[in-house]
């Protein structure tokens, strides 16, 4: 390995001692300078999607609660790739789902809002004050686990992320075109973090845009796994073997911390 490529390696940020404290969120002078921040890690988080290919198609959205009008929402535009969002692409839409004039795209192929985002997030964002940012997209072991109609088993420390936290919509009621499939989503959700939406993928809404990137993959290897494991186990006759209810709650709480997120993050171990 070249000195060069030993220089590029050592300046990552993957390689940051951790301190013997969690990185704290960003302090702003201002909710302008605070929602170009948050436009900006928006533009990452889809991007970090997008290498993953957690796409599907035209599917897929993410949005982030805005600073300034906190009933409005940022959110990538239809038919744009994850890939290639930056932060003047994005969407600033209320809850009548109107684009806003602060909106980077003032007109072009790409100023076009996702309606069953708009009815997913825009449902969300209202019933849970608490939610800053919230993701849902068609990633390939969600959307497999999605089929099986059921939550996931604390089978491993890191599925104990979701013990108790994260929620079964069962109904499938075709592409989400209207308010009620939506309002339907965000009561399934209900105060936990995470849900299966059955025959569809995974969704994730949590306090932070780093926290919802970080469970939204953890979610996506956690079925991997399930699946994996409920395989393996049949092959076997025999089934897979839960942790304890009270060890996959008091894990739960370790693992499961929202604060999580912005550690994964600021070591740069998604990229983006």
């Amino acid at each position: 390995m070249s000195s060069a490529q030993d220089l590029n390696d050592s300046q990552h940020p993957s390689r940051k001692a951790f301190s013997g404290q969690a990185p704290r969120p960003p302090v702003f002078a201002n909710k302008l300078e605070e929602r170009e921040f948050l436009k900006f890690r928006l533009a990452q988080a889809l991007r970090i999607f997008g290498n993953r290919g957690y796409d599907e198609g035209l599917a897929g959205h993410i949005t982030v609660r805005d600073p300034i009008r906190s009933d409005c929402f940022w959110v990538n535009p239809f038919g744009l790739h994850f890939k290639l969002i930056q932060p003047s692409d994005l969407l600033l839409v209320d809850h009548s789902g109107q684009i806003l004039e602060e909106s980077g795209q003032k007109d072009g192929p790409f100023r076009i809002l996702n309606t069953a985002a708009f009815m997913i997030h825009s449902a969300i964002h209202a019933a849970r004050p608490d939610v800053l940012c919230a993701a849902h997209s068609h990633s390939t072991y969600g959307k497999a686990f999605s089929a099986l109609g059921r939550t996931l088993d604390p089978i491993s420390q890191d599925a104990c992320a979701f013990y108790e936290d994260h929620a079964l919509y069962t109904q499938y009621n075709g592409i989400v075109l209207d308010e009620v499939e939506g309002l339907a989503i965000a009561e399934a959700l209900g105060s936990k973090k995470a849900a299966i939406l059955q025959n569809h993928g995974l969704l994730v809404a949590t306090s932070s845009i780093e926290a919802t990137v970080h469970y939204y993959i953890s979610l996506e290897r956690a079925c991997q796994v399930q699946l994996l494991a409920d395989t393996a186990a049949a092959t076997h006759g025999g089934k897979t073997v839960p942790i304890n209810p009270a060890q996959a709650a008091a894990t739960g709480k370790l693992v499961g911390s929202q604060g999580g997120g912005l550690v994964f993050w600021e070591h740069g171990i998604y990229g983006s």
